[in-house]
């Protein structure tokens, strides 16, 4: 994980996140946690996965594992992906749609291609986010809620298109349940639109998907594949450069407790990790219905603080 310095008004850091390749040509980025920023607002996790093209017979196989103290965002761009979790949920999720899955106390899941992309091939773009829960839901039952692509609310004009994925912006709220203050949306822009980044969250950060973007009346720019994270107030006004460009607006309050991340748990107390840590090795979690498979637990340092 890199990061570069920009002397553009306004923008606290950039982060470069490392492309990982999990073989087959699929690739991931990760954003967040970085060693740079660990949080933006309640966001503690970031990656976009792909895009990559699957071959038939071959699909992605995410094996069941566990979760607690956070939510799972999942928002595809290209492709399908069946989620199935320990509440005995299954769905497809397609581009447009939204997977929100509160783990709270604890939950498992898997991720997997469909059977009829896996017999014919597909190609497989996402986005997946993390979002930490406030201290006091941390233990909330957990859930899980799916959302059609026109449940989620748009705006737009002058070549801007905003999809308000959850929490608050440009004077629209998702349907996406959330547990605290919190911006995540989809943006397009043609080339040379503008879009002013509001004030309304204390904190803010962009990821380019695609093209490039710039700050109106300033040099300098923003690329491919990284994050842009901007001072807590000031006032940014963005600019599609050489071409569309299409970017994810994430942000929201931070929380006053620090968080500690092991694997895929999350909690303000190291105690509740331990105890997540062992109930995973003892399979006390409940399981995904009509599946053997998981994902052991690994051989990892100890938790690390992200601030």
């Amino acid at each position: 994980m890199t990061m570069r310095v920009s002397d553009v008004a306004g923008v606290e850091t950039v982060i470069l996140p490392p492309v990982r390749d999990l073989g087959d040509g699929f690739t991931v980025r990760r954003a967040l946690p970085s060693a740079h920023r660990r949080m933006v607002g309640p966001f503690i996790f970031f990656d976009q996965m792909g895009p990559v093209r699957l071959d038939a017979g071959h699909g992605l196989d995410v094996r069941p594992h566990p979760h607690i103290g956070l939510a799972t965002v999942t928002h595809l761009l290209e492709g399908a992906i069946v989620h199935r979790d320990s509440l005995g949920s299954v769905q497809t999720i397609r581009p447009g749609e939204i997977n929100w899955m509160t783990a709270g106390s604890g939950i498992v899941h898997s991720e997997r291609t469909g059977d009829d992309l896996r017999a014919t091939g597909s190609t497989l773009s996402a986005l997946q986010v993390w979002v930490a829960l406030p201290k006091a839901q941390e233990e909330t039952a957990p859930s899980f809620s799916h959302h059609k692509a026109d449940e989620i609310p748009t705006t737009g004009g002058d070549g801007v298109r905003l999809t308000l994925i959850a929490g608050t912006s440009d004077g629209l709220r998702s349907p996406v349940p959330t547990f605290s203050d919190m911006l995540y949306a989809d943006i397009m822009l043609d080339a040379g639109a503008r879009y002013r980044v509001s004030a309304e969250h204390i904190e803010r950060a962009i990821y380019v998907v695609k093209g490039a973007i710039a700050v109106a009346g300033q040099g300098g720019g923003f690329a491919k594949g990284e994050l842009v994270v901007f001072k807590p107030g000031a006032e940014i006004v963005l600019r599609a450069d050489h071409g569309p460009a299409r970017l994810m607006l994430i942000g929201g309050e931070p929380f006053p407790e620090p968080r500690q991340v092991y694997w895929n748990f999350v909690s303000s107390d190291p105690s509740r990790i331990e105890q997540a840590k062992a109930d995973w090795r003892a399979r006390r979690f409940a399981a995904v219905p009509h599946e053997s498979e998981f994902i052991p637990l690994p051989d990892d340092p100890k938790p690390v603080r992200y601030p």
